[in-house]
C-alpha cells in the first residue's frame, strides 16, 4: 500500500445507521431541531461505529516551519517570530494555550522545519524536522519531491504513534510566518480558483501590501504555470508544517479517527489530503470560517459548511478549539438527552 493512501474504509451498515438516525430523531425535540449538531453527532457515531460515540483524549497539535518567501517581503512580521511563537506555546502564553485549557486538550507542537536551533536545557518542540525553512519558491522550489514525500510521511507516522493511540480526535493548527503565501498557491492549483480571490491580507497587510503580495504569488505561479499532482504542487509551493499536517490528516484518517480543521492555511493541508485521498473528507470537521478572503471561495467550492463565523484569522488551532465545546455539545445530547419513550412525552407521531 502506498503511504500516500488510505486503507480501504469498511462502509457503515444500514442497520447501524438507521439505528443512529433513529436514536437522534427520537429525542425529545422536533426533527431536525438541532441542525448542524445533529449532523456531527451522526458522523461521530458513524466512524466510531457506535450507537455512543466519545471524545477520547482530544489533542491540539500544532506544526510549525518557516517560508523562504518571506525573502520577498509578503508578511508584516519578520519569520524569527515562527520560533519566537514556538517557544510561546511551550510556555503555554498563547491564544491556543488558553482556549485549549478550557477544553481540557493538551497541546504539542511540531517542529517541522523552523529555522531554528532549540536550546536542549529548555522545553523544545517535538523534532521532525525537515530542514530549516522552504526556499523562496519565487525562484525554485520550495521543497525538493522528495522532501514532499518525506514531509507526508512524517505527518502519517505521527498519528500512529504510541501517545496517541488513545486519543480519537484531533484538532490541527499551524504556525508559520509567510504561510498564507504558500496556502494561496496550493489552494489555486488544487481548486482551480483564481489567484486573486485567494491572496488576502494575512497578518493585516494593507492595500499596497496586499498587492506586491498578489504580485509575487503571481510571478511564482507563471514560473511553473498550472500544476495538477497535489505531490508536485506541495514540492513547488508548500510548507513543511503544511505538508506534515496534510500528512496527519490522513493517518488520522487511516485510523478511523475525527480531525478537526482549523482556518485558512489548514484548509490548505486539508486540499493536498483530499487530492491524495478524498476519503479523508469523511473523517473531517470544518471548525470556522476565516476572514482570511480566500477561505469563504475555497469551501463554498467543495460545499462544505464550517460551525462557526467568528471572523478569527490567527490561526494555530483557535478557530478548531473554538468550535470543540459544539463538538462536545453533539455527542452530550446524542449520550444523555432523553428519548420520548424515556420521558414519557408524546411525540409528533402519537396518536
Amino acid at each position: 500500500m502506498s503511504p500516500f493512501s488510505l486503507p480501504s474504509i469498511s462502509p457503515v451498515t444500514d442497520v447501524l445507521r438507521n439505528s443512529i438516525r433513529s436514536k437522534i430523531d427520537n429525542k425529545t425535540k422536533p426533527l431536525g431541531s438541532l441542525g448542524d449538531l445533529e449532523t456531527i453527532a451522526m458522523q461521530l457515531a458513524e466512524i466510531q461505529n457506535t450507537l455512543s460515540p466519545e471524545l477520547k483524549n482530544p489533542k491540539l497539535i500544532l506544526f510549525a516551519a518557516d517560508h523562504g518567501i518571506t525573502e520577498e517581503p509578503v508578511s508584516l512580521y519578520p519569520k524569527d517570530v515562527t520560533w519566537q511563537m514556538v517557544l510561546n506555546f511551550l510556555s503555554g502564553g498563547a491564544c491556543a494555550n488558553v482556549f485549549a485549557k478550557h477544553s481540557h486538550i493538551d497541546v504539542e507542537v511540531v517542529d517541522a522545519g523552523v529555522d531554528h536551533d532549540w536550546d536542549q536545557n529548555a522545553p523544545k518542540p517535538i523534532e521532525r524536522k525537515i530542514r530549516k525553512g522552504t526556499s523562496n519558491f519565487l525562484k525554485t522550489k520550495a521543497m525538493s519531491l522528495e522532501e514532499a514525500k518525506e514531509t507526508i510521511g512524517n505527518g502519517i507516522e505521527l498519528l500512529s504513534e504510541k501517545q496517541y493511540q488513545d486519543t480519537n480526535i484531533f484538532l490541527f493548527g499551524e504556525m508559520g510566518i509567510g504561510n498564507t503565501s504558500a496556502a494561496s498557491l496550493i489552494l489555486s492549483h488544487l481548486t482551480d480558483i483564481p489567484l486573486r480571490k485567494l491572496v488576502g491580507r494575512g497578518t493585516g497587510l494593507n492595500n499596497s501590501g496586499k498587492e506586491h503580495k498578489f504580485k509575487i504569488l503571481s510571478e511564482a505561479f507563471e514560473r511553473t504555470g498550472k500544476l495538477n499532482d497535489p505531490l508536485e504542487i506541495l514540492s513547488e509551493f508548500g510548507g513543511f508544517e503544511i505538508g506534515m499536517m496534510a500528512g496527519a490528516m490522513i493517518g488520522a484518517s487511516a485510523h478511523r479517527k475525527t480531525f478537526v480543521v482549523d482556518g485558512f492555511i489548514s484548509t490548505a493541508a486539508f486540499a493536498i489530503a483530499y487530492a491524495l485521498n478524498p476519503a479523508v473528507k469523511y473523517y473531517s470537521i470544518f471548525s470556522h470560517l476565516s476572514e482570511e478572503e480566500g477561505h469563504t471561495v475555497v469551501l463554498e467550492h467543495w460545499k462544505i459548511k464550517p460551525l462557526l463565523r467568528l471572523n478569527l484569522r490567527l490561526g494555530e488551532g483557535s478557530g478548531a478549539l473554538a468550535a470543540f465545546p459544539l463538538i462536545e455539545l453533539s455527542v452530550k445530547f446524542l449520550n444523555e438527552m432523553a428519548s420520548f419513550a424515556d420521558a414519557g412525552v408524546s411525540n409528533s407521531d402519537s396518536k
